[in-house]
């Protein structure tokens, strides 16, 4: 167990008393009153180094006001089926909650092809969802158990992963770094299920390159997962695809399929974000365009892990090429 050194909390404290306006308004809708809490996590992610950490946060708030973060949700993403295009090709949904409390969250890693869309509305979409998840989902998450929640967990299926997987880690790359920088520690545990002999390849590749502290959050369990996600959260909380075996991401009614727009999340999550821009602008009709952020360069983790992943990728596709020439071979000695 990680051993929390109050000392550092309270220089970092100290520090962030002095930030000026507007760093210190959007530094509220970050730590949405659980200020400690948030200021662990940015600890935790800088290896308890108090200088690093704060140099972290505060680029995190510039980000935020340099981009507009904390007015996001007043751009719905419109029409209505360009978001469900959306939604249809970044599957990512919340199931439940965890016994503890814990939000679920499930992302269709293998069957996501972020091809419906320009990078900018698939960013617009994941920092929405972020941010409603840290405004809205754990803060009534905390109310409601009368603690602190402030991380969630996710559940990745990877279902359907192929090689075509290799056109999509440019923009998954450029997701995760955002969550990197921006939105640190705020998973408590990654469940990779459902996943195929490509991930075993790439896991053993990319494995040796995480850090310890993300290596440890992750657990890859056998088949759906089902029974091991049990032990944690009742079934009505599962993800669809870890219901029963073999059940996949797409065998779902859409009420049922937590990546659905038709899912009750992100029925929620929608009606939400065109109110909240009603009532910014009530008089003024929703234009449709992407909500653009500055897109990260990633770090030189990141791009040793996405140089890494695309050379395994390639050379399983270099072995399947082998593998089909070789058949047709003999099949045309036969």
């Amino acid at each position: 167990m990680e051993i929390v050194s109050q000392e550092a909390i309270l220089e970092l404290q100290a520090l962030m008393n002095s930030v000026d306006e507007p760093l210190n308004r959007t530094f509220q809708n970050v730590h949405q009153g659980f200020r400690a809490e948030t200021l662990v996590r940015f600890l935790k992610a800088r290896e308890w180094n108090v200088a690093k950490a704060h140099k972290m946060l505060v680029e995190c708030l510039h980000w935020r006001v340099q981009n507009n973060i904390d007015e996001i949700f007043t751009k719905p993403i419109v029409p209505t089926e360009l978001y469900r295009a959306v939604r249809d090709s970044q599957l990512i949904g919340m199931s439940g909650y965890s016994r503890e409390g814990l939000p679920v969250f499930a992302i269709g890693v293998g069957l996501s092809t972020l091809d419906k869309a320009s990078v900018h509305y698939y960013v617009q979409s994941h920092i929405q969802i972020n941010e409603y998840r840290d405004r809205v989902i754990l803060p009534s998450a905390s109310n409601k158990h009368g603690r602190p929640i402030t991380t969630c967990i996710k559940v990745l299926d990877m279902t359907g992963l192929k090689l075509s997987a290799l056109s999509q880690i440019k923009l998954m790359t450029i997701i995760t770094t955002i969550d990197d920088l921006n939105y640190p520690e705020k998973t408590n545990t990654y469940y990779v299920v459902n996943a195929p002999y490509i991930f075993s390849a790439c896991w053993k590749v990319v494995k040796p390159l995480l850090q310890e502290r993300t290596r440890k959050k992750i657990q890859v369990l056998p088949g759906c997962g089902r029974d091991e996600l049990l032990k944690i959260m009742d079934f009505k909380s599962l993800p669809h695809f870890c219901r029963k075996e073999g059940s996949g991401s797409s065998r779902h009614s859409e009420n049922e399929n937590c990546y659905s727009l038709d899912h009750p999340f992100h029925q929620q999550l929608y009606n939400y974000i065109k109110q909240q821009s009603l009532i910014t602008k009530p008089a003024q009709p929703i234009k449709q365009g992407s909500f653009h952020v500055d897109l990260p360069e990633p770090a030189a983790e990141g791009t040793e892990i996405t140089k890494s992943l695309e050379s395994e990728l390639q050379k399983i596709d270099k072995g399947n090429w082998l593998s089909k020439s070789i058949s047709g071979i003999k099949t045309d000695d036969d």
